[in-house]
């Protein structure tokens, strides 16, 4: 019996599949370690890395050989979504109405320059 020594990148301790053969194939493996951890393939896929190289297997035929050690990290399906939320506001025009230019301490400035300023400031913060 050969064996492939696997864990995951948050875990202290390696665990072992068992196969029979000199190496087995990427999809193999990522198809043993999903059933023994119980993952489901909708969910997530695994990506496998060569504890001692760092080498990054990306290939699923390429074949690691027996008593490998890999780190596993699960990866969304979909890829890596932003945690943050964007907003997109359109100030190109100004809001209905008529611009006028409030002259409260001598100086003057329009709705419109203002909306440029804004979108200025929202850009850039």
């Amino acid at each position: 019996m050969s064996c492939i020594h696997y864990k995951f990148s948050s875990k202290l301790n390696y665990d072992t599949v068992t196969f029979d053969g000199l190496h087995i194939s990427l999809s193999d493996l990522k198809k043993t370690i999903m059933a023994r951890e119980k993952l489901k393939a909708a969910d997530c896929d695994l990506q496998i890395t060569n504890a001692q190289t760092k080498e990054e297997y990306t290939d699923d035929n390429a074949l690691i050989p027996k008593n490998s050690s890999v780190i596993i990290k699960r990866i969304p399906i979909g890829g890596v979504k932003s945690a943050g939320k964007s907003f997109v506001i359109d100030r190109s025009e100004p809001a209905s109405g008529t611009s006028k230019a409030i002259d409260d301490s001598g100086t003057s400035i329009s709705l419109a320059q203002l909306t440029k300023v804004e979108n200025v400031l929202f850009c850039c913060c």
